[in-house]
């Protein structure tokens, strides 16, 4: 039994199993819930109400997602004295799925990043984004709807890794030292030093993940973004490594980019998903001139994060993208935007980011029916936005998102005898 210092155990709502590779979801699942700093609250308290009467549209009183409040960041300072307490690391290890608003950078040394920090904690090495336009959403780029990409980026390992010496500690300059003197590098002595690394095992694991990705949600390409010919010996091997555990493992399944231009008719087999790689820079050119020409991109931490960057800004910026880090067994769903501190407590900031990681949560746990209804709901609101010219609060979005889908949809017929886990 999980046992938390300052949190009590809800008093309702089950636990979700994992069981080998299989998970199952009770109809009251018990999800940690991370309000997070600056417009994290604002944007939290906007999302639930929608999740519950997305969740209520779909199943009645069949299902119902039972929120356990935790704390990090800002937050949890007062309640424990630490930017990351234990009690919310068991909380998500024990319950499986979480969701958190965005964290701000702390300043006191604790941590470089509480988010990196949490993945780091928690093995959450695939680092999802999803990025797709909705309409009516201002965009930069004459046809953002050619954007429909799911970016699996690797978030432990890499310059994020998290592994850091600042400029003059011991520890920084005995790896300067030793550099120098044993391989004659000539790395200045009032150097910063970070660590790149990059293991076989953690690529192809996330190269599996997103393979896998692929062929469960219909994809037909799966792209390598790599820098290997400056980065002969880890970046030029994630390409390799990405290649090897697709014809290994998956050879049934995909066909090289290689493999097809060889083949008489250039047309990729039914059934069959394309495996090829491009260069970290070619790719922001290939993303901007024809994103539709790409499926799922996998990276390295910074290469991904310079990629999603780019194409949220196509779609119409971070707060329309959602986002997820997990692991096998463990997934924290969180909103990809900054905490904005200067407009917390305002009433002013756009929920729509953490709705969508919040629906793309229901769609992990086997509840496509009230994931779909979110993603319709707040498609329609926003087409309401943007065509009326209105200007809404946090909050009043929320409320137009719940209007919108409780007048569209009637419960599914969903007999709690027949089915009693959703199974991922």
């Amino acid at each position: 039994m999980l046992e938390l210092s300052k949190l009590e155990m809800p008093a309702e709502g089950c636990r979700i199993e994992v069981i080998g590779d299989r998970m199952f979801v009770p109809d009251d699942p018990i999800i940690p819930i991370i309000e997070g700093d600056g417009v994290g609250p604002d944007v939290a308290r906007a999302m639930q109400p929608v999740i519950d009467a997305a969740v209520h549209a779909a199943y009645g009183g069949d299902r119902k997602i039972v929120w356990l409040k935790v704390h990090a960041g800002e937050t949890a300072l007062s309640v424990y004295n630490s930017l990351l307490p234990e009690d919310t690391l068991k909380a998500i290890q024990y319950f499986r799925i979480a969701i958190k608003g965005p964290l701000t950078e702390p300043m006191n040394g604790e941590y470089g990043s509480l988010d990196i920090a949490m993945r780091q904690n928690l093995d959450l090495f695939a680092c999802i984004r999803p990025v797709k336009y909705i309409i009516g959403v201002p965009s930069p780029v004459v046809t953002p709807e050619r954007m429909d990409i799911v970016i699996f980026r690797e978030s432990v390992e890499d310059v994020y890794s998290g592994v850091e010496y600042a400029q003059g500690t011991a520890e920084a300059e005995k790896i300067i030292s030793f550099m120098n003197d044993s391989f004659g590098v000539g790395i200045k002595g009032d150097s910063r030093i970070r660590i790149k690394s990059m293991s076989e095992s953690a690529t192809k694991r996330l190269v599996r993940m997103a393979i896998r990705y692929a062929i469960d949600h219909g994809r037909s390409s799966v792209t390598l973004v790599h820098k290997d010919k400056i980065m002969k010996n880890n970046e030029y091997d994630f390409r390799q490594w990405g290649y090897e555990v697709a014809k290994e493992e998956f050879a049934a399944k995909i066909v090289t980019e290689n493999e097809l231009s060889s083949m008489s008719s250039k047309v990729l087999p039914v059934n069959r998903i394309m495996i090829k790689d491009r260069t970290a820079e070619g790719m922001f050119q290939q993303l901007l001139t024809c994103p539709d020409e790409y499926d799922v991109i996998v990276a390295p931490s910074l290469d991904g994060d310079c990629l999603f960057k780019f194409c949220a800004t196509q779609v119409g910026g971070l707060s329309i993208v959602p986002g997820a880090s997990l692991n096998e067994g463990i997934a924290v769903f969180e909103a990809p935007h900054g905490s904005e501190p200067e407009y917390a407590g305002r009433n002013i900031a756009d929920p729509s980011s953490l709705i969508l990681s919040a629906a793309m949560m229901l769609e992990y746990m086997g509840w496509n029916e009230a994931a779909d209804l979110v993603t319709d709901a707040l498609s329609s609101a926003i087409l309401r936005i943007y065509d009326g010219k209105i200007i809404y609060s946090t909050s009043q979005f929320a409320s137009v998102i719940i209007e919108s889908l409780e007048q569209t949809h009637e419960p599914i017929s969903y007999r709690k005898e027949h089915v009693k886990a959703s199974v991922r």
